[in-house]
């Protein structure tokens, strides 16, 4: 529910008033008064207007809370954006320094790999609600990136033979499937 609708639904019921009994007051369609409760439609400053008279809100007080609730949400996707890059950067970062270093030997290319399965099976058991697409999207586009870079740089036959591409890979099966699998889990186990 929207800033708008929420207080209107909110003053009416303190008002004791039912839709219909505002329909009727400001002259405006029930269905209309329902729309602007559930945020079904962008509201006219006529029917706001008359709505606002009947529960004597102000409706210049409505649009600045509703302005700042949308800062707010856009501040809350930058935040949430500069985190998913750092968060990704450290990911490929931890998978190319266990393979790709020079003092990389067999046993830190086998922690990669296993890193590669445990890290985003973690993340997967934190964001169950995510599909696997937006999962991916979101903590394994780096990993995209990593690999054009790896390819450009050093070449795709020493991205391979050092094991960073397919850590990368497994990565990003286990962020798609993973959650696939825990539904499943879930279900027999329910």
């Amino acid at each position: 529910m929207n800033v708008i609708g929420k207080k209107i639904c909110e003053v009416r019921k303190l008002k004791g008033l039912t839709q219909e009994e505002l329909a009727e007051l400001s002259k405006v369609n029930i269905r209309t008064i329902q729309r602007v409760e559930n945020d079904e439609n962008i509201h006219r400053g006529k029917t706001l207007s008359s709505i606002c008279e009947v529960l004597e809100i102000d409706q210049e007080d409505l649009q600045k809370v509703e302005n700042e609730e949308k800062k707010k949400s856009y501040l809350n996707k930058v935040i949430e954006g500069i985190f998913l890059v750092i968060l990704n950067i450290v990911i490929i970062s931890i998978y190319g320094y266990v393979t790709l270093a020079h003092n990389a030997n067999l046993n830190s290319r086998f922690g990669g790999i296993l890193l590669s399965f445990f890290v985003p099976y973690f993340i997967v058991s934190v964001t169950r609600s995510m599909s696997g697409l937006e999962r991916i999207l979101k903590f394994g586009s780096g990993h995209f990136f990593y690999f054009i870079l790896i390819s450009v740089s050093l070449g795709f036959i020493r991205g391979f033979i050092s094991g960073l591409f397919p850590c990368l890979g497994i990565s990003l099966a286990v962020l798609y499937y993973a959650g696939k699998l825990l539904g499943t889990l879930d279900q027999k186990n329910n």
